[in-house]
């Protein structure tokens, strides 16, 4: 079970509080993760990543095991911890500002 940890604003998009949970069959990759995020909340398609590139949205960040994940390419594996469900995959809204 892979925990999600997403920002306040995906969350209310999404309807859900806190953490969300996903079953991943096969390697666990940056894709597969979004993917079945994707598949379960719909209403996150191209929220995250673009419709037709799938390259991730220019305000957002992916960490995980404090690592910043935001440049690996989609079939990445991510750290043991995270597909065991030991430590959160986050999606961060990143900050911008003069």
């Amino acid at each position: 079970m892979i925990r999600v940890v997403l920002p306040a604003h995906l969350r209310s998009l999404a309807r859900v509080d806190g953490q969300v949970r996903l079953e991943i069959e096969g390697p666990v990759t940056l894709q597969s993760v979004l993917d079945a995020l994707e598949a379960r909340y719909p209403v996150l398609r191209g929220t995250i990543r673009d419709h037709v590139s799938h390259e991730r949205r220019a305000f957002l960040r992916f960490f995980a095991c404090k690592q910043d994940l935001s440049h690996e390419p989609p079939d990445a594996l991510l750290p043991d911890a995270v597909a065991a469900g030991e430590e959160p995959f986050r999606i961060v809204g990143a900050l911008a500002g003069g």
